[in-house]
């Protein structure tokens, strides 16, 4: 059997996958069982920040891998204690509960939200806002938080409580808030599964001042936009803000499955012993690799990811057949004239591996890739879109 009749077969069916089998690679290329190079514009939905196979990263891991390669939680580890420490000092935020994933980094802030309500604001019932089009995960809870009624629809009865607004809508947020016992705010600063749309800083300010005035925990998934992403180490730091509780994973562990749920004040004495846990949560070797990604992403580091962003918004904004190029930082949606699955395809035969975002091509590369490689991989991105 060939590998793809392999997967076939043995693989559960929940991914509309390529017509491409990958071998190896490394930085931002990619290469097939049968040579084929890769340009790699996608790492992995944002998770190879550093490219594949990164040497500092690999040294890490290993290094890790040879002294302890997973204790529970009921013990101490360097990698763990590190890594929350390096968070923290980052963001200003005081405590970090590590999960291994972003819905899981999502599941626990909804639980801090629900056990604020209780404990702070004696509430026995209370409501998440969310956005309108968002994405927070594939759990049955974050799928309830998410707004995206299509997301719903197979997966009845989900849980309840959450309650969605209209993006850059203040006043319909206030209006919910003046009906509903809210308890907290989570939104993303980019909304990426819903066609990297940003929100715009207005709105992110009127959040921010809400939830200060009302006693409501303002919530930031950064998932995806975290880790660099957008030129800012968290996409929130755009805007001027303070979260009480930020969530990420993806590029955090630089292809290990990690995910943290990062609290600031208001948030940090709500979890106690019990009130939450995880088995894997914390491994060592998935931190020691997050330590890595994180130690090199300095201000230095940040400056060239905004270039780079520059770079690609001047080459697509004029190029034939894109409309328009939204986004930041190295997370960018590129409204096509062309439907944006054919665009990606396309570029895949000749070499490319994009990603879609709804009805846009989504550009989600490593954060350090070459600039001479970027620049050949927006070759065939303009070539191909200009087909219209």
């Amino acid at each position: 059997m060939t590998l793809t009749q392999l997967d076939q077969q043995y693989v559960a069916n929940t991914y509309k996958r390529f017509d491409v089998e990958l071998s190896h690679g490394k930085g931002s290329e990619i290469f097939s069982f049968d040579g084929k190079r890769y340009i790699d514009m996608g790492s992995g939905i944002g998770v190879t920040c550093f490219g594949i196979a990164d040497d500092k990263w690999q040294e890490a891991v290993i290094s890790q891998l040879g002294a302890l390669q997973h204790t529970s939680n009921l013990y101490y580890t360097s990698p763990c204690a590190r890594l929350a420490q390096l968070l923290c000092q980052r963001t200003g935020m005081k405590k970090v509960f590590f999960a291994n994933s972003g819905a899981e980094a999502n599941e626990c802030a909804i639980k801090l939200a629900r056990k604020y309500a209780s404990d702070v604001k004696n509430l026995s019932e209370a409501y998440i806002i969310t956005l309108k089009n968002s994405f927070h995960g594939r759990t049955l809870t974050t799928l309830a938080a998410t707004g995206q009624d299509h997301f719903h629809k197979l997966f009845q009865p989900l849980t309840p409580g959450f309650i969605h607004a209209e993006a850059n809508d203040i006043e319909g947020v206030k209006k919910l808030c003046r009906e509903y016992p809210v308890a907290a705010i989570l939104f993303e600063c980019i909304q990426g599964e819903g066609g990297v749309i940003e929100l715009n800083e207005e709105f992110v300010k009127g959040l921010d001042e809400l939830c200060k005035k009302n006693d409501i925990l303002l919530m930031v998934d950064e998932v995806q936009t975290g880790n660099g992403r957008t030129g800012k180490l968290y996409a929130y730091q755009n805007f001027g803000i303070t979260p009480d509780v930020v969530t990420t994973a993806k590029g955090l562990g630089g292809g290990l499955p990690i995910g943290a749920c990062i609290m600031g004040e208001k948030a940090e004495k709500l979890l106690s012993y019990g009130d939450h846990g995880s088995t894997y949560g914390g491994n060592p070797v998935c931190c020691a690799g997050a330590l890595s990604v994180l130690e090199r992403m300095d201000d230095e580091f940040l400056d060239k990811v905004k270039a780079k962003s520059e770079l690609i918004f001047k080459r697509l904004s004029s190029s034939k057949g894109i409309r328009s190029v939204s986004g930041r930082g190295l997370m960018l949606g590129i409204e096509t004239c062309r439907p944006a699955g054919d665009v990606v395809k396309e570029c895949a035969e000749k070499g490319v591996l994009c990603l879609t975002a709804k009805t846009k091509v989504r550009l989600l590369p490593a954060l350090n890739i070459p600039d001479e490689i970027l620049n050949e991989a927006l070759d065939v991105i303009v070539s191909v879109c200009a087909k219209c």
